[in-house]
């Protein structure tokens, strides 16, 4: 069975910093809880608590919860009412949607003197005759019950037939108790019969495929794919036979249509896995040494060539946010093969390489690997020459550049192709402008030239 583990308490509490000691709410609900524990040590400081859609048959270690205000246990497989008596500031409690017969133990909530609403809709209880009556009479303090409001003229007259609900009520829960007995016999039947039904098929099973396994070696495979077809098969007749039978609902009912659905799904996982595991590994390089191009992982790339700077680069557009460290480079003098998540890619490249000149870095904008391979091979000679040429005459004008600009005074310039100003006139000029065309203000003129 499942039951309340710390690490499942901690994941719940993340509004707390996943602090469970001074934890006041919690709720687990639909964790497939079939046993309630622990809660009453670890979390004492507790006021609500959500334990609704579980597989709980009963209520027990809350009784320390002092500051609990509020729980609900709603769908669950909870058949009385108990261990509850601890909790003094409880003011609501959800008990929709149980099986609880024994209306009787809801005489173990007078301690509870807080205690304002109490919902028990959906549980067979509620279908006694005088089921109201009984529940107002017993319990003075609430306020509501499933919702509606309890009046003072309801429990007055509640008190007054008290005793002749009392009797009623005791009638209708012994005769629930009793058919509650034969229910429980009958699961029990059913379940061994379904043990044994198992059983009977392994052995049939194993004793079925012993002596024909020599005969079916040479045709495995088809051998494999009929079983598979069968096995389907029988799982498909099954899961019919099982929700087309009609059953009671019970507790036991409940409890083994969820064993039976997890049961599938570890059948289906376990399936799943050894499919993994049967997976043959890629084939990258073949038995006759030939280098395959492969891209699982399925990732954009561009090879360029480099020619320039006598290289290879390779740009495997790889994942943004993927850690580096999921990432496996080897490159070889024909190929390059990088591990993304443990998934090969490999290339095989258009000219051999150095594989200890090469480097790999990503890219802090788009996360891409780029390996930088120089070629084994060195440039071309015609491509030399050319090359060489080129860069004589871009060191002679380097050096033209750099004589100018060392020897601005030696430079040898045409005065016919260009004119630069005189600087000695610009006094002579500024006289000359003084003066003007018409010549006006000659006195002053004249004394500017002496």
């Amino acid at each position: 069975f499942l039951s309340v583990t710390e690490d499942l308490v901690r994941r719940r509490a993340e509004h707390n910093n996943c602090e469970i000691f001074s934890l006041e709410e919690i709720s687990l609900h639909q964790q497939e809880i079939e046993k309630l524990e622990h809660l009453d040590k670890w979390c004492r400081d507790l006021k609500i608590l959500y334990l609704q859609n579980n597989l709980i048959p009963k209520i027990e270690n809350v009784g320390k919860l002092k500051k609990l205000e509020y729980l609900n246990v709603a769908l669950n497989n909870i058949e009385r009412i108990e261990n509850l008596e601890g909790c003094e500031e409880l003011k609501k409690l959800d008990l929709t949607a149980n099986f609880i017969g024994e209306l009787s133990s809801i005489a173990s909530l007078k301690c509870n003197i807080h205690l304002k609403e109490l919902f028990l809709v959906g549980n067979p209880c509620t279908e006694f005759e005088g089921y109201r009556q009984f529940v107002v009479a017993t319990l003075h303090q609430l306020k509501y019950l499933d919702s509606k409001e309890i009046e003072r003229s309801e429990r007055i007259k509640a008190l007054q037939n008290y005793p002749e609900v009392k009797w009623k009520i005791r009638e209708q829960e012994q005769a629930y108790l009793l058919k509650r007995a034969r229910e429980k016999e009958e699961a029990q039947r059913r379940m061994q019969e379904r043990k044994d039904k198992k059983q009977n098929q392994m052995d049939s099973k194993f004793g079925f495929d012993s002596p024909d396994l020599p005969q079916e070696k040479p045709n495995q495979a088809e051998g494999d794919g009929e079983q598979e077809r069968c096995r389907t098969a029988e799982n498909d007749e099954e899961d019919r036979r099982f929700w087309e039978e009609p059953t009671p609902y019970t507790p036991e009912s409940r409890l083994e249509t969820h064993r039976y659905i997890e049961e599938k799904r570890r059948a289906k996982e376990n399936i799943r896995e050894s499919k993994k595991r049967e997976k043959p590994p890629w084939t990258l390089i073949t038995a006759e040494g030939k280098v395959l191009n492969v891209n699982v992982p399925k990732l954009h790339f561009s090879l360029k060539d480099d020619e320039e700077n006598n290289q290879i680069i390779l740009d495997l557009a790889v994942y943004r946010h993927l850690d580096t460290s999921l990432l496996g480079v080897d490159v070889q003098p024909t190929y390059i093969r990088v591990l993304v998540k443990g998934k090969p890619f490999q290339l095989v490249l258009p000219e051999e390489v150095k594989p200890d000149s090469s480097s790999a870095k990503r890219s802090q904008t788009t996360g891409h690997l780029v390996v930088t391979m120089p070629k084994a091979k060195e440039i071309i000679l015609a491509k030399q020459k050319v090359s060489a040429s080129i860069k004589h005459s871009d060191c002679n004008t380097q050096q033209k550049t750099t004589r100018r600009s060392g020897q601005v005074e030696k430079l040898e310039v045409d005065p016919s192709k260009y004119s630069f100003p005189d600087v000695t006139t610009i006094i002579q000029e500024k006289e000359r402008t003084g003066q003007g065309p018409i010549k006006l203000q000659p006195q002053k003129v004249t004394e500017v030239k002496k």
